[in-house]
């Protein structure tokens, strides 16, 4: 079933929501556009703008290290500036009530955690672009810290403990996907009884995989997103109307059903 309305939608989606009894939400992009984070795949997103930098050509030059680093430090007003949307805060009502014990995302805004997610509820399958980490010891570092030793040595900086590269901690074209985080989300999709896809292109694997695995092991699947993907045809209910207003619905219902706690 395909529903364009909004309010349809989440009545419809409450329902599902209600008959369930685990729900894995599965968000990418379009859930945090309302937050005024830029859809980077999108026509005239960033990545239409600037080519995305390979993880090889990071790792090879201190160019593009450089260049990488100027890449996230002109976006960093934005992500600052940031506040989880109401699709953020439907997520976290339903993983207060219990309803939702675990978030998969493709996003790297760390604004599930900010609605009030925890932070080990949260499966980031891209990482987090919130801090930085040294891609050798591990060692975490704030992003105002890296760019200040940044503007002070005119360049990338390294580990100041290791000498290894320090990069935001996020998953590059051409960097191998996190094995733990990919296991977690296979684990989530075969054990949910209701898939919530909201926000994703479904175009990303093996991501885009999750809400198959989802449905072979006998869970429905519901789609959230303005434009149809590849995966409507499987789904038992396809949403494509503003996820902010759908999702409000959403917590809407779950505070009426008594799923969100006081």
């Amino acid at each position: 079933m395909i529903v364009t309305d909004a309010k349809e939608g989440g009545l419809r989606l409450v329902a599902m929501i209600e008959a369930a009894a685990r729900v894995l939400p599965f968000t990418g992009a379009g859930i945090s556009t309302e937050s005024g984070i830029p859809d980077f795949r999108s026509p005239g997103g960033l990545w239409s703008r600037n080519r995305p930098i390979d993880f090889q050509d990071f790792l090879s030059s201190q160019a593009m290290r450089d260049e990488a680093w100027q890449r996230r430090f002109a976006i960093d007003a934005t992500f600052r500036a940031a506040r989880p949307g109401r699709g953020h805060r439907a997520v976290a009502a339903l993983w207060r009530a219990g309803k939702a014990d675990t978030v998969v995302t493709q996003n790297i805004d760390n604004l599930h955690q900010d609605a009030g997610v925890a932070p080990e509820s949260v499966i980031e399958l891209h990482g987090n672009t919130s801090y930085a980490t040294c891609l050798d010891c591990g060692l975490r570092y704030e992003i105002p810290a890296v760019k200040a030793r940044f503007e002070r040595l005119g360049h990338a900086p390294a580990c100041e403990a290791c000498g290894g590269f320090v990069k935001t901690a996020t998953i590059s074209f051409g960097q191998p996907m996190p094995e733990a985080a990919m296991r977690r989300a296979v684990a989530a999709a075969s054990d949910c009884d209701l898939f919530l896809a909201i926000g994703s292109s479904l175009v990303v694997w093996p991501a885009a995989g999750l809400p198959l695995h989802a449905r072979k092991h006998g869970a429905r699947l519901a789609i959230l997103n303005r434009e149809p993907t590849e995966m409507d045809e499987a789904a038992d209910l396809v949403i494509r109307a503003d996820i902010g207003d759908t999702l409000q619905s959403i917590a809407e219902g779950a505070a009426a059903a008594g799923l969100e706690e006081g």
